[in-house]
């Protein structure tokens, strides 16, 4: 396989230093990305540097995540309008070990010569004084370079930037220097927005190293309706499934654009072009059916949560827009029930009313007010509108300790598409 061939087909390709097509023709060469640890989980804008990584190692290639305790502690302007708040040594530790768990999901640790590795900055950086590093690194990098970088001049006309993270880059370059020197390593990867950084260690490397090292970024991906990609209505879209439960996540790739899937698919799946294509076509037959995203949010949700999370996904996606039963409720946890009825009405209700048996009439409007009235309920019954759990009722019909989920919760739900949510207490 053709690395960069394959990342220009994909459209991930932003920009590349001249000289890296040959360098990875002549040999297995080493190449890096940097991650950030600002968090105890990676989130889906990290996937496109894990999916370089992983198309790397499969051409061949020896991949190195690298995840920055010590860059971690000055924090990376590039991108960003403002300081970020410092973290302590241990939070850094916390989110790095976290972070180090799900890389091993994507890249391969065990396939002999390319096996990817995983390293940390702080392990270099902890015993380097601060004059030693301004003496032996900063006297390579003028400070008229520095200021010459976007991520730079951007703050410069904005708030401004302290002198942390005005030395991010030559931390980040001289990350680059190092594993060059220790490990031969001669290429970094990254999105288009670190090309500053990245460059600032070819540069290290020619200047200190009197040696030659490459650049080679992906393109940063943009939503066609202008929203920032990675995001939802609660945030950040996490790898974690404690961040964000597989069932989010497998929605946010469902609700992608036809536009935005046509991109995604190709960016973070591992299907060859011809298996692209013809999902694509079979989409363009009928798009109403989404059979585009499906395959996007299947494949995505696999990799990353594993196949018994995608079956819970794909039953709780069942149960809010297709046919499904009280069992199929039982079957999936309370983390995924409480997420697919987010923003649905919850009545609390006593657990000894519910041991006596609470008549449907009841629970429908005196203990939940979520029909006005007893008459609106005794109408609503009549027209058999009326379910529990997703199974229709009668007027005669009793609530009980069997119909809980979870052990706490009661789903109402009048017509197809009004709920209310009972949470005994």
């Amino acid at each position: 396989m053709n690395f960069l061939e394959e990342l220009r087909w994909r459209g991930m390709l932003h920009d590349v230093m001249p000289g890296t097509e040959e360098q990875l023709q002549k040999e297995m060469t080493l190449g890096y990305v940097g991650f950030d640890p600002t968090a105890d989980s990676l989130h889906i804008g990290n996937l496109v540097p894990i999916m370089l990584l992983m198309h790397f190692q499969r051409a061949g290639h020896k991949p190195i995540a690298l995840v920055g305790g010590a860059t971690g502690m000055v924090g990376d302007p590039s991108g960003k309008s403002n300081e970020r708040n410092m973290l302590d040594l241990d939070a850094l530790n916390h989110n790095l070990s976290c972070q180090k768990k799900q890389l091993e999901r994507f890249l391969d640790f065990d396939c002999g010569e390319n096996s990817a590795e995983i390293v940390n900055n702080y392990d270099w950086f902890k015993d380097i004084s601060f004059l030693d590093f301004i003496r032996d690194v900063g006297k390579h990098i003028t400070v008229n370079y520095m200021m010459a970088k976007d991520s730079v001049k951007k703050r410069l006309e904005g708030n401004g930037m302290s002198f942390t993270e005005f030395s991010y880059q030559l931390v980040q370059g001289y990350d680059f220097y190092h594993l060059w020197k220790e490990r031969n390593c001669l290429i970094q990867f990254g999105g288009s927005d670190q090309w500053g950084n990245i460059v600032t260690g070819t540069e290290l490397i020619r200047k200190k190293g009197a040696g030659q090292a490459f650049a080679c970024t992906a393109t940063l991906i943009t939503k066609a309706d202008g929203s920032k990609f990675g995001k939802s209505e609660g945030g950040n879209v996490w790898i974690d499934a404690k961040k964000t439960s597989p069932y989010k996540f497998y929605q946010y790739w469902l609700n992608a654009s036809d536009e935005d899937a046509v991109k995604y698919i190709r960016i973070f799946t591992l299907k060859d072009q011809a298996t692209i294509q013809a999902i694509e076509a079979e989409h363009n037959e009928a798009p109403n059916l989404r059979v585009l995203q499906k395959a996007l949010a299947e494949d995505i949700t696999l990799r990353v949560h594993g196949e018994e999370a995608l079956e819970m996904a794909l039953r709780a996606s069942n149960i809010l827009f297709g046919k499904s039963t009280s069992e199929d409720l039982k079957l999936i946890g309370e983390d995924d029930f409480l997420s697919i009825f987010e923003g649905v009405p919850q009545a609390e209700i006593s657990r000894d009313l519910l041991s006596s048996g609470l008549g449907i009439i009841d629970a429908l409007s005196a203990e939940s007010g979520f029909l006005s009235s007893n008459g609106e309920a005794r109408r609503a019954l009549k027209e058999n509108s009326i379910s529990v759990n997703k199974t229709k009722v009668s007027d005669t019909y009793v609530l009980s300790g069997d119909d809980l989920l979870s052990n706490r919760y009661i789903l109402l739900q009048r017509g197809k598409k009004s709920y209310c949510i009972l949470k005994l207490v």
